[in-house]
């Protein structure tokens, strides 16, 4: 009884001597046992009652709760439940303590990591504390790193993108609430916020996944790509932000670990003192840098952008613009030329036909509009080889009218004549002759930046379009290409006509493969020795029949040569036989399991070639130059510093003064207690020579005599042994 009364009223001690004997203390434990159930009914009534002998009963029972599993398979569910639903009223400590232990449960494997989930992720919008926010956040990345740090955990994987998908469904069907005007002002409900929280976070979370490398697949694109078109516009504007690559900025440095320099732990080993402790850990960093190295490498290959896993481009490009044009008076300018550049970019990359985007932009097509180099980068972009010509030549006509006139600006001009080009560098047949020739003509102005804008316009159509310009206008090479008949490929003709699927030689050579592998291991067949037998006596046949004629023709295609040089010829031969054609779509239905295989087998051989270690560097395309992303600087070309005005100067003046104790010079002020000029005798020493020469000291030290030098120098001499003394 004793013994009872003083472990009662010391549980860490309790803690202890369970950990060490479960059997022998179980009637204590069952007696705190039934004391929480008692003071948990208590506490669902009034949470301010006993709410720290509470938390401690709660830690108390998560410690030990892996030595008695059958009485406490309840706990962690009476936990969930106290957080979810009386969540608003228990104090930040209680909150704490009941997350903190349910975090050390699933650290002893008590629960598992998706009933975890199932009660952190609802916690996330509530929580108030930014503290405990952070522990949710940082518990809920480490827990799904950890799952798949050797293998990807597939089971927690899909139940987590689950939720999140959950997350921003929710919210999906409310009101677009914008960040402009009235729209602005309108307080939102409880639950749209609500929803709206969920879904930020489900982003973020998404988001920090994706940029610690733990999910790479389509599922966190789609998961994000959902977010695009939440009615809440924080929530809208992260999704849009991770598709720009803007994230990448916004990277923690304290999260992500140092590189190891190589060449400095050699450089240290080589200078400082040899020894076998020394080896040992320069050993070890190196196979870390190595490890670290590899994989780099192995993320590079097998990463891709996150725009090419959108799983229905076409769709999602038709929605963002839905969404752009629908609401368009409920967004701002800022949030508007972000949806307009997400979708330029997916209508360039995935070569997307959104034809009523070159009618919507239209409208901002003004030099005087705000962000406007912007919005050039967002027509440009959008521009494809496969864009019909009929709908981008009234926005090159319309361009050329607001851009490009002797009204306007010189920077302008070269804005608007850049812009044009290239659009037309993306679909060259939208420029009409007449305008070409106009524009062209703007290579005799006297500004450099217009000259460089339509130059480069010139040697454009010089390459993809000669016939368009006039004779004196196409060069040498172009006239040349004219006369010998050199056309371009009209709209909608492709270099190469598609004669089967892609990569489906490489299905083929897959499956033969498998059949050669089935028939070497059936070593035993009769087919195979009559085989070998049939051509062992055509051998002798043959042997014995002597000479064997061949016909003229066949002698044609013998050469014969007595060339060293023959065999570096042959890989060159090799390089130019015709491409594969397979059959295998002929001959067999393909089924999805069929269609991942091509997937997982193109994808590998892609990869493979882009890390052979032999592949020279291949020139770049000119379709592939096209499909990049442009910037501002393309649009507004080289410029010239402009001439700063009265504010910049008086800024940079500013900067200038920061750190300085006063203005002016520092002469004679250094280590000294009060600010003062330097003294006569520092600025008689400091003298230029021709100013002193003429001087009267220096005459009579010139006219002094033998006898009055050696006084002054006596003098000296016993001044400065006095000095010392």
């Amino acid at each position: 009884m004793v013994r009872g009364l003083l472990l009662t009223s010391n549980l860490p001690q309790l803690q202890n001597l369970i950990k060490r004997d479960p059997v022998s203390y179980k009637e204590e434990f069952l007696q705190q046992w039934h004391h929480y159930n008692s003071i948990r009914e208590i506490f669902a009534i009034n949470p301010d009652e006993q709410a720290h002998h509470f938390a401690e009963l709660v830690t108390f029972i998560s410690q030990v709760a892996t030595c008695y599993p059958k009485e406490t398979a309840l706990f962690p569910a009476q936990l969930s439940a106290l957080l979810l639903e009386s969540y608003n009223v228990l104090s930040m400590d209680t909150r704490k303590t009941i997350v903190q232990n349910l975090v050390m449960l699933r650290n002893k494997n008590v629960i598992s990591s998706i009933d975890l989930m199932k009660t952190l992720f609802p916690l996330l919008p509530q929580t108030s504390s930014s503290t405990l926010r952070g522990f949710i956040r940082k518990t809920i990345l480490n827990d799904i790193k950890t799952a798949n740090l050797r293998t990807k955990n597939h089971k927690l994987n899909n139940a987590v993108q689950a939720m999140l998908f959950g997350m921003i469904e929710r919210g999906l069907s409310a009101e677009v609430v914008g960040d402009k005007g009235k729209t602005k002002m309108l307080a939102a409900s409880s639950d749209s916020r609500k929803h709206g929280d969920e879904a930020m976070w489900a982003i973020i979370l998404s988001k920090e996944l994706w940029r610690k490398g733990i999910w790479r697949d389509a599922k966190t694109v789609a998961i994000i790509a959902q977010g695009c078109f939440h009615p809440v516009i924080k929530a809208q504007s992260a999704s849009l932000h991770f598709f720009l690559g803007d994230q990448e900025e916004e990277e923690d440095s304290d999260d992500e670990e140092q590189d190891i320099d190589v060449k400095s732990l050699q450089h240290k080993r080589e200078v400082n003192k040899k020894t076998r402790s020394g080896d040992k850990k320069l050993r070890k960093q190196m196979k870390e840098a190595k490890k670290k190295s590899q994989q780099k490498n192995d993320d590079v290959s097998t990463n891709f952008s996150a725009l090419q896993l959108l799983r229905d481009p076409q769709t999602f490009g038709e929605k963002l613009y839905d969404i752009l044009h629908n609401h368009d008076k409920k967004f701002s300018l800022e949030h508007k030329i972000l949806i307009m550049q997400l979708l330029s970019r997916i209508m360039g990359s995935h070569k997307l036909c959104v034809l009523g985007f070159y009618t919507y932009i239209v409208k901002y097509l003004f030099h005087k509009q705000l962000r406007i180099p912007s919005i050039l980068v967002c027509l440009a972009q959008s521009v494809h080889d496969l864009t019909p010509p009929d709908a981008v030549t009234p926005v090159i006509r319309k361009l050329a009218q607001e851009f490009v006139h002797p009204g306007v600006a010189n920077e302008v001009i070269a804005a608007g004549i850049n812009s044009i080009r290239e659009i037309c560098r993306r679909q060259p047949w939208a420029m009409e002759e007449d305008l070409l020739s106009d524009l062209i003509e703007y290579r005799k102005s006297k500004d450099k930046q217009v000259v460089s804008a339509s130059r480069g316009l010139l040697r454009l159509y010089r390459e993809v379009n000669p016939g368009m310009l006039k004779k004196r206008e196409r060069g040498k090479e172009a006239t040349m290409s004219v006369s010998g008949g050199a056309q371009p490929l009209p709209y909608g003709h492709g270099p190469e006509a598609a004669v089967d699927i892609e990569g489906l030689s490489l299905l083929e050579d897959h499956f033969k493969v498998l059949e050669n592998g089935k028939e070497e291991d059936d070593s035993d067949n009769e087919d195979d020795w009559k085989g070998w037998e049939v051509e062992s006596d055509s051998s002798s046949d043959s042997e014995s029949e002597g000479w064997i004629e061949v016909s003229d023709d066949e002698n044609e295609n013998l050469v014969i040569s007595d060339s060293e040089d023959e065999g570096e010829d042959k890989p060159m031969a090799e390089a130019q036989v015709e491409k594969k054609i397979s059959t295998l779509a002929t001959t067999k239905i393909l089924t999805p399991a069929d269609f991942v295989l091509l997937n997982s087998l193109r994808t590998s051989a892609t990869a493979s070639t882009s890390t052979s270690k032999n592949k020279r560097k291949a020139e770049p395309d000119a379709s592939t130059q096209t499909d990049e992303f442009i910037s501002e600087n393309d649009i507004l070309g080289p410029r010239k510093k402009a001439k700063a005005d009265y504010e910049e100067r008086m800024a940079s003046i500013r900067a200038g003064r920061e750190g300085r104790e006063k203005f002016g010079s520092q002469k004679g002020k250094q280590n000294k207690a009060a600010p003062s000029s330097s003294t006569n005798r520092e600025k008689a020493r400091n003298k230029p020579i021709m100013m002193i020469m003429n001087s009267s000291a220096v005459k009579g030290k010139k006219k002094a005599s033998l006898r009055d030098k050696q006084r002054k120098l006596r003098a000296h001499i016993t001044k400065s042994k006095q000095s010392h003394h």
